[in-house]
């Protein structure tokens, strides 16, 4: 069942972000689903907050969200991005334009 994870970076800034997606993907940037290094990915949506930078996912399953996981939290900590919890929902209906 699909998951909705949404994340509060608080202090963050789009340059940190961009700095973790490009080293995520070698330089290429998140353009679509496939762009992720882990499959599972539904929808990315991310932009600043009042006290950061806000990320809101959707993800095929949790299982899928824990293998990005794995691969995303050293890439936090090297740009310097405070760890934070994710908020994680079941989805109950995912609807895509």
């Amino acid at each position: 069942m699909a998951i909705i994870i949404t994340f509060d970076f608080p202090g963050t800034t789009q340059a940190q972000y961009e700095q973790v997606t490009n080293k995520m993907t070698e330089g290429r940037g998140l353009e679509k689903a496939s762009d992720w290094p882990v499959a599972g990915l539904i929808s990315h949506a991310t932009g600043p907050s009042p006290t950061g930078w806000f990320v809101t996912d959707v993800w095929e399953s949790e299982e899928a969200f824990r293998q990005f996981g794995a691969e995303l939290a050293p890439l936090l900590r090297e740009a310097g991005i405070p760890e934070t919890e994710p908020k994680i929902y079941q989805a109950f209906k995912v609807v895509m334009g």
